[in-house]
C-alpha cells in the first residue's frame, strides 16, 4: 500500500505545485515562504540538538507551547524547530516562540519533499501532536532511526474504523512511534487494537497549556468602552454561526436593548464575507480590523477579524459559546481556552472531535451543552438575568482546569531528551 501510496505522490507533483499555487492565490498559503513546502528550508539548521515538533493548525501549536517551554527548562541549549500547514498557526508561533525555538512550514507527505527536509534538518527527536499520520514522513522518520513520539494521541470512531479496514498498513505505520502517548485511556484502546505497542494514556495536552495571552492596555480600553454593557463572544466561528449570532442578538435585545455579541471567526479571513451575510439583519455591525477599531455605544455585533487576540476577548466578556458546534461541518473547538480565563462556557451539540474533553467538562458542570440555537439563546438571557449563576458557571469552568494540570508532567516523564 505505501508504495502506491509514494508512486502516487510522484505522479501528482505537477498537480501538487497547481494546488500550492492555487492556495497562495486564496491566501491559505504565504508566497513569500512556499518553498518550505517543498522541504527548501529558508534558515540554516542550528549547531547541537535539535527536537522537531509538528502541529497540524491552531489548536495543536497552541498546546505545544507550554511543552517547549518545559523542555527548554530542562535542556536550556536544546534547538526546537516547530512546523505547522497553516498561515494562521504560522503567525501564532513567529509571535509566541521563545529565542530558542523557530518556526517553518511543514512539508507535504512527497518523498523528495521530506526527504530533502529531513537531509537539513537532522532531528535528535521528532514529536507529533494528535492525529498527524502522514505515511511518507513516519516511515521515512523511521528509515532514518530518528526517535519518533506521537504526543496528545487521539483517534475518532470514524478514524478508528477506516484504520480497521487497513489493520496491517495501519499496524506498520503505527510501528514508526518508540511511544505514543493518548489523550484518553479509550484512545489508547483503540491504538492498540489497531496493532501499535508502546502505547501510554497520559491525559490531554490542552489541559496544561498556558491561557491565551493578551494585550493589557487594549484590554483596559475594550473594557472602559463597554462599561455596563452585557456581553457574550462566540468564538471561533464557522459558516453559519455567525447568521445564528445575530439571530440569537435580535431576540435577546428586546429584553436587553444594551446587549453586545462579540463574533470571533476561526478564519478572519471570511471578514468580508461575513459582513456581507450579516447585512440583512439590520443590525449595527463593526469589524476590529488591523486598525483595531474598537465598538462604539451603538454597535450591536462586533466582528473580531484579528489574529491572536482570543484571549482578550475571553478575558473581555464572562461568557463564551464554542465554535463550531452549530455549524454545518461541526465537531467543536478547544473550550478550554475559555474555561481558563473565567468564562461560563457554552457549546452546541457537535463536539465529536472533542468529545472526551466536553464529555468530562459536562461531567463537572464546568460546561453547558445546548441542542440547538433556541435553547442556547435561553441559557443565555438566564445567564445575563442571573448574575449568581453566571458567576456559578465561571467558577466550575475554573475549577476544572485548574484539577488538570499535572497533565505536562505526566508528558514530560515519559519523552527521552536528546
Amino acid at each position: 500500500m505505501f508504495l502506491l501510496y509514494k508512486a502516487l505522490f510522484y505522479l501528482a507533483t505537477p498537480f501538487l505545485i497547481l494546488m500550492l499555487n492555487a492556495r497562495i492565490k486564496k491566501g491559505k498559503e504565504d508566497s513569500e515562504r512556499i518553498k518550505e513546502r517543498y522541504g527548501v528550508a529558508s534558515i540554516p539548521c542550528p549547531k547541537g540538538s535539535l527536537i522537531w515538533f509538528h502541529a497540524a493548525s491552531v489548536g495543536e501549536a497552541q498546546s505545544t507551547l507550554i511543552l517547549i517551554d518545559k523542555i527548554l527548562q530542562q535542556s536550556p541549549s536544546t534547538h526546537i524547530l516547530v512546523t505547522t500547514g497553516t498561515v494562521t498557526s504560522a503567525n501564532l508561533m513567529q509571535a509566541r516562540l521563545p529565542s530558542q525555538a523557530f518556526h517553518q512550514y511543514a512539508p507535504l507527505d512527497h518523498p523528495l519533499w521530506v526527504n530533502r527536509f529531513l537531509e537539513h534538518w537532522q532531528p535528535d527527536l521528532a514529536l507529533r501532536m494528535e492525529s498527524e499520520l502522514w505515511p511518507t514522513t513516519l516511515l521515512t522518520l523511521k528509515a532514518q532511526r530518528i526517535p519518533t513520539v506521537l504526543i496528545n494521541a487521539r483517534l475518532s470512531d470514524n478514524s478508528f474504523k477506516k484504520w480497521n479496514m487497513l489493520k496491517g498498513s495501519a499496524k506498520k505505520l503505527l510501528s514508526s512511534f518508540s511511544l505514543i502517548l493518548t489523550q484518553s485511556e479509550n484512545d489508547a484502546i483503540l491504538f492498540k487494537k489497531l496493532g501499535a505497542d508502546n502505547v501510554k494514556p497520559t491525559g490531554n495536552i490542552k489541559y496544561s497549556a498556558e491561557p491565551l495571552p493578551c494585550d493589557k492596555n487594549e484590554l483596559n480600553s475594550l473594557s472602559n468602552q463597554i462599561k455596563g454593557r452585557p456581553s457574550w463572544v462566540y468564538a471561533s466561528t464557522h459558516d453559519g454561526e455567525e447568521e445564528i449570532a445575530c439571530e440569537i442578538h435580535k431576540t435577546l435585545s428586546v429584553k436587553h436593548p444594551s446587549l453586545l455579541t462579540i463574533i470571533v471567526p476561526r478564519h478572519p479571513e471570511r471578514r468580508d464575507e461575513i459582513a456581507g451575510k450579516l447585512n440583512k439583519f439590520d443590525l449595527n455591525v463593526d469589524l476590529r480590523g488591523e486598525q483595531k477599531t474598537p465598538p462604539n455605544d451603538n454597535t450591536n455585533i462586533y466582528i473580531a477579524d484579528t489574529l491572536g487576540e482570543l484571549g482578550l476577548f475571553y478575558r473581555l466578556s464572562p461568557i463564551a459559546v464554542i465554535g463550531k458546534s452549530f455549524s454545518h461541518d461541526g465537531g467543536g473547538h478547544n473550550p478550554i481556552e475559555a474555561a481558563q480565563l473565567d468564562c461560563a462556557v457554552l457549546t452546541g451539540p457537535k463536539t465529536h472531535l472533542l468529545k472526551d474533553i466536553f464529555h468530562e467538562m459536562n461531567n463537572a458542570g464546568a460546561v453547558s451543552e445546548l441542542p440547538s440555537p433556541k435553547e442556547l439563546t435561553a441559557k443565555l438571557d438566564e445567564l445575563f438575568s442571573t448574575p449568581a449563576l453566571l458567576e456559578e458557571m465561571c467558577g466550575k469552568a475554573k475549577e476544572f482546569v485548574e484539577n488538570q494540570t499535572s497533565v505536562i508532567d505526566n508528558i514530560l516523564s515519559e519523552i527521552a531528551l536528546p
